[in-house]
């Protein structure tokens, strides 16, 4: 595993692929940072699955309904829209047409997705496993979809 320099600002997900690690952006981001923590410390993360996975485009997660229309018990977020682009590897909070509700959804690009930048809150960047990403099943929605298996903040990983 890579070098953790920033257990509480790193995030590691387990998926029915393999091992992801997220770098946090707490300076770009920081309530939706906060919210990803909160989260994944209930282990709300635990079992959803991906459910809208676009070859070339995102895989999308973080409904506990799989159907994209669900989200946390917590009110929605405000936008924190930053100048930090939609890269390969880049998170990000998924959103309904209303730029203040994100609340649990989050994306992780497969490439760069410029015409995203401003419009979505990114809060982190894979920096180990990309590749266990590109794994997952792509389908709109996934028939038999790849899952979270568990997602912790790496301060509390023993």
């Amino acid at each position: 595993m890579a070098e953790i320099k920033d257990p509480e600002n790193t995030i590691i997900m387990e998926t029915t692929k393999g091992q992801v690690v997220i770098q946090l952006f707490p300076d770009v981001a920081p309530a939706h940072v906060e919210r990803i923590k909160t989260l994944s410390r209930e282990g709300f993360y635990d079992g959803i699955v991906f459910h809208r996975v676009i070859e070339g485009f995102m895989a999308q997660t973080g409904d506990p309904t799989g159907t994209g229309m669900g989200g946390s018990e917590l009110p929605d977020l405000k936008a924190e829209f930053s100048a930090t682009s939609h890269e390969r590897g880049t998170c990000s909070m998924a959103r309904s047409m209303n730029p203040n509700s994100a609340n649990s959804q989050f994306f992780i690009c497969f490439d760069k997705a410029p015409w995203l930048d401003k419009q979505y809150s990114v809060w982190g960047q894979v920096i180990e496993g990309m590749d266990n990403i590109d794994k997952i099943k792509r389908g709109e929605p996934v028939r038999d979809p790849d899952s979270i298996v568990s997602m912790r903040v790496a301060a509390d990983v023993a």
